[in-house]
């Protein structure tokens, strides 16, 4: 009897013992500790992972290029790129605080580094270090831009770049960075006049009163050979009314039109007509410069240092509208000057005042055509083939 109330006893307590068991076991599992069977904690999460780019050791980067980091399997809590004076690059983290870009643009021939750190999901920090390089030109020619800001210019003006420290071999870079933008639609291209210039004009004539933006995102192009653009230019300008000269040389007069209407006519004397050498060319140039009182040489004729009132240039060849009393008998009867177009002094004075820069000037009737030497020959060439000379084209 004493043995079989033992086992009993022993059944029972082995019993009991089961249930506590079990009793801890479930308590465990519904502690607040988070844990859930099968489930990765936090702690076992992935670390986060920075990448730069450009990557740490790169050589030769463009300073276009913005700098960006990012991180995969956590975010970004902190990104400086520093320059070799230790001062921080300007940047931005994205929204998401998985990448940050820098927003300003770089120095030519610097070494920078950069620094991140970043958190993963169970708030473990990884950080990164590391540097680049930017490309070091061997030149940084500068460049001009014309017409400059806040001028009010002719129909005919075009909009010309210029490198004048020397030739530029990737035209079409620069071309690439170049863009015009107007208040009204016009149909234009640029054009390579030569390795050191770039101009660009609308098919026909401005249209009157057009607003001009012109930018060139020059700095960190390119220019081949070694060279890449100094700085970036820009300019606004506006076109003024539509006022365009018109002389066919052997009706002895010089008319002015606006708008397409006749507006003034002078009497004139031009370039005498036997003589190539001293016709006033035909072709379309355009106002270049005015000068009140206007110095002219040419000793192969035999004359220097004579002076004409209300000078207005309109080639580098020669050519000029100007007074010249001296040729009175002549003017409106005969063409009898150098090449200029001799007019009276108060007809001399009158259109002087009226004239813009970039204003056209339309020639006809003459031997000899303008030759393409003058620093402004835009409306000299056909415009299919000035688009061909685009380096885009």
């Amino acid at each position: 009897m004493t043995a079989e109330v033992d086992q009993v006893r022993s059944k029972r307590l082995f019993g009991s013992v089961v249930t506590f068991v079990a009793g801890v076991a479930l308590l465990a599992s519904c502690s607040s500790d988070g844990g859930v069977a099968g489930t990765a904690k936090p702690a076992d999460a992935a670390p986060a992972e920075i990448a730069f780019a450009p990557a740490d050791g790169t050589k030769d980067v463009s300073v276009l290029e913005p700098v960006k980091i990012t991180v995969t399997d956590g975010t970004l809590t902190g990104a400086t790129v520093t320059n070799p004076a230790g001062e921080e690059v300007a940047g931005e983290l994205a929204g998401d605080k998985l990448s940050w870009s820098t927003t300003e643009l770089l120095g030519y021939g610097k070494t920078y580094t950069y620094r991140a750190t970043a958190t993963n999901a169970a708030g473990r920090e990884t950080t990164l270090e590391g540097s680049f390089a930017t490309v070091a030109p061997a030149s940084t020619p500068r460049a001009t831009i014309n017409p400059i800001d806040d001028v009010t210019v002719g129909v005919g003006m075009p909009i010309s770049i210029k490198f004048p420290e020397g030739p530029v071999e990737d035209k079409a870079a620069v071309e690439k960075a170049l863009k015009v933008e107007t208040s009204t639609p016009v149909e234009g291209s640029w054009a390579w006049l030569n390795d050191q210039q770039v101009d660009w004009r609308p098919k026909e004539y401005w249209p009157a009163n057009t607003e001009v933006d012109v930018t060139a995102k020059l700095y960190g192009v390119n220019l081949g050979g070694g060279a890449y653009g100094k700085s970036d230019l820009t300019t606004s300008f506006t076109i003024g009314r539509n006022q365009v000269v018109k002389v066919h040389t052997p009706d002895h007069k010089m008319e002015v039109y606006r708008d397409g209407k006749l507006y003034m006519s002078f009497p004139a004397s031009n370039g005498k007509d036997a003589d190539p050498n001293l016709n006033t060319p035909n072709g379309t140039v355009i106002v270049m410069a005015k000068e009140k009182v206007g110095n002219f040489s040419n000793p192969r004729y035999g004359y220097t240092d004579v002076e004409k009132l209300w000078a207005v240039r309109i080639s580098n060849h020669g050519e000029f509208i100007h007074e010249n009393e001296e040729n009175r008998a002549n003017i409106g009867k005969a063409n009898t000057s150098h090449g200029c177009i001799n007019l009276f002094e108060a007809d001399a004075k009158k259109y002087f005042d009226s004239a813009l820069i970039g204003d056209p000037v339309e020639i006809t009737g003459s031997k000899a055509d303008f030759p393409t030497t003058s620093d402004v020959f835009d409306w000299l060439i056909p415009w299919d083939q000035w688009k061909s000379m685009s380096a885009l084209s």
